[in-house]
C-alpha cells in the first residue's frame, strides 16, 4: 500500500514531466527568437534580470550562480549587441553598475511578449480548464 507522501511525489514527477515536456517541446520557437537577434539563452537569461537602475557585476555573479570572470563575459556580450551598458554612480566613483539600454529594455520586452505567447498545445484546452491550470500554477508563485 502507498504512503500519501508516495502518492503526492508520484503525482509531483508527473506533473513536472508534463510540463517539462511542454517547455521543450516550444523551446525551438524560443531559440529561433534569441538566434534572430544574435543572442544564446545564457544572454536571454543575463538579459531578463538587468534593470535600468544597474547592478554590481558582483551582485550579478551571485544571482546568475556563476564566478565574477563569466559574469564579465556575459555583460561584455550584452554590451557589445547594445543591450546594457557599464556606468559609474555618482555616490562611488569604484563601482562599476550594469543596466539595461534602451536597446536592451526593448529587447527584453520583445522577448518577453514572444516567450510568454502559449504554444501551440494549449489550443486543445478549454478556457476553463486553462482558468484552473493558471490557478493551479499560481499556487506555485504563492499567488493562490
Amino acid at each position: 500500500m502507498s504512503s500519501a507522501s508516495d502518492r503526492h511525489a508520484r503525482a509531483a514527477a508527473s506533473a513536472w514531466r508534463m510540463m517539462f515536456d511542454l517547455l521543450m517541446k516550444s523551446a525551438p520557437q524560443r531559440l529561433e527568437n534569441l538566434q534572430v537577434r544574435g543572442l544564446t539563452p545564457n544572454d536571454s537569461r543575463a538579459l531578463f534580470t538587468l534593470h535600468d537602475e544597474g547592478e554590481p557585476i558582483s551582485a550579478l555573479a551571485r544571482q546568475w550562480g556563476c564566478d565574477a570572470s563569466t559574469a564579465t563575459w556575459l555583460v561584455d556580450r550584452l554590451e557589445r549587441a547594445g543591450l546594457a551598458e557599464r556606468v559609474t554612480p555618482e555616490h562611488d566613483r569604484r563601482v562599476k553598475l550594469v543596466r539595461l539600454t534602451r536597446k536592451g529594455a526593448a529587447t527584453k520586452d520583445e522577448l518577453l511578449t514572444e516567450h510568454y505567447r502559449p504554444p501551440a498545445e494549449l489550443r486543445h484546452l478549454s478556457a476553463e480548464e486553462l482558468e484552473e491550470l493558471a490557478r493551479l500554477l499560481a499556487k506555485t508563485e504563492g499567488e493562490g
